[in-house]
């Protein structure tokens, strides 16, 4: 099963008779399914033909759907609705009489909403018919953003299957060295022992000093952080070729990734595995940066 992304855009047109209208919809990263409108009075069908057709199709991203009609005569002129410029008018002059708002502006008044109609303006909105050609608009809106962020989604797929590579060929070389993590401590401690006491004072505490060693050396054991890498990758791969919309597991698992990076590099005892580490450190974080836009 291939990943989707949460971004994408697409634009259908559609019409009824001698209204016509166009529908974009654009998709961008979000931790849940949320659908934002724009749309004119009359039309408020959209939102729920919208609601339902994205969950449908999808499982996370914010959207915003815009619905932009057309109809005949309506770059002829507008009109004034005195009806709610009166009721607006009214509501004024009680706030002024109780010192509660100022005398209003005549631009501020007819960008009120409604005191401005469009010559032509559909009131009514849609009727039965119409609510279906909308519907068939918006289907194909939504199916083309879907088509979209289908074909990023398989853009990412690719790019995180080389992180996966890339983290896989370091853990290995990782655990190439990973043995010689004990050897490294236990010559460190017996050099710095014998630098710091003097010969007389070493008689009986070999034994003593042989098990803070191995002490030492169990604590910097980074094999069992190797190993958790090793399945945290399967376990990768099968989300990503085997699940529908992983996002939320794939970040999750880009965290345990970085927290057995770090304890890695915090316990690395020589060059070689510390730059390991940071190796790591650098890819995972690449890895889920790309995971923030897979749904």
């Amino acid at each position: 099963m291939s990943l989707s992304s949460m971004t994408g855009f697409a634009r259908a047109d559609g019409g009824l008779r001698d209204v016509s209208w166009t529908v974009e919809v654009r998709s961008v990263n979000g931790r849940n399914l949320d659908i934002k409108y724009r749309f004119p009075p009359g039309y408020e069908a959209a939102e729920r033909l919208g609601r339902d057709l994205s969950k449908a199709r999808f499982q996370r991203g914010q959207m915003n759907l815009t619905l932009q009609v057309q109809t005949p005569g309506a770059n002829a002129g507008v009109t004034i609705n005195e009806d709610v410029l009166n009721v607006y008018l009214a509501a004024s002059d009680r706030l002024l009489a109780e010192g509660k708002a100022v005398m209003p502006a005549s631009d501020g008044l007819l960008s009120l909403r409604g005191v401005i109609e469009a010559a032509g303006e559909e009131r009514s909105g849609l009727a039965e018919d119409g609510e279906a050609a909308l519907a068939a608009t918006l289907t194909e809106a939504f199916d083309r953003l879907k088509a979209a962020r289908d074909s990023e989604g398989r853009a990412i797929e690719a790019v995180l299957k080389g992180h996966l590579v890339t983290i896989g060929a370091a853990v290995e070389r990782a655990k190439a060295v990973a043995d010689q993590q004990a050897e490294v401590i236990r010559e460190r401690f017996t050099r710095r022992l014998e630098e710091i006491l003097p010969d007389n004072a070493k008689e009986g505490l070999e034994e003593r000093i042989l098990q803070e060693a191995a002490l030492l050396a169990a604590k910097a054991d980074v094999r069992e952080e190797l190993d958790r890498l090793s399945s945290h990758l399967d376990q990768a791969h099968a989300l990503i070729d085997g699940e529908a919309a992983p996002g939320r597991k794939l970040d999750f698992l880009a965290q345990e990734f970085m927290r057995e990076a770090n304890t890695l590099c915090s316990k690395a005892a020589f060059i070689e595995l510390t730059q390991t580490g940071l190796e790591l450190k650098a890819v995972i974080d690449q890895f889920r940066e790309q995971v923030q836009n897979v749904e």
